[in-house]
């Protein structure tokens, strides 16, 4: 998709959100691999601070997670990428404590993909891009065990 058909404004709020059968919040998201695989694009987390992989909502006008994974990845980190992984299904694995009215009880379907590129202007700006290797995401992702999942389910060279 061509960047003049990308939205340049970030979709917000829960009224288009998906939600499973038991009430869980369905969000998709990507792990973003170089095409050599030995390096994963982060993203800064605005709520909590720290590292994030691009993940949202699935939203309702939307056919697929995989779909919804890959608006996620250009909202939030300005990438565009082709998947060529369903990672499957992930568990909910924050505590309760972590949870909150803004950030509810989730099932999450992630997909790897390869970075064709990143775009210099993006929705959400504001947020961070860092490279990094296995082991940096891997210590970058740690408090964040559903996170962590992902990546280790992914092909990328450790």
């Amino acid at each position: 998709m061509a960047q003049s058909s990308r939205p340049m404004v970030a979709r917000e709020g829960r009224t288009n959100q998906r939600y499973g059968a038991n009430g869980e919040r369905l969000v998709a998201g990507i792990v973003p691999l170089t095409a050599d695989k030995n390096y994963v694009l982060l993203i800064g987390s605005t709520r909590r601070g720290g590292w994030v992989l691009p993940k949202g909502g699935w939203e309702l006008d939307e056919a697929s997670p995989q779909e919804a994974a890959t608006r996620e990845a250009w909202e939030e980190g300005g990438i565009v990428c082709k998947v060529n992984y369903d990672l499957g299904m992930v568990e909910e694995k924050r505590k309760p404590q972590q949870m909150s009215a803004e950030a509810p009880r989730a099932s999450y379907h992630f997909f790897e993909a390869t970075i064709e590129r990143l775009e210099a202007q993006w929705p959400e700006m504001q947020r961070a891009r860092q490279y990094m290797s296995f082991a940096q995401a891997s210590a970058a992702l740690a408090d964040r065990p559903e996170l962590l999942d992902a990546l280790q389910r992914s092909t990328m060279i450790r």
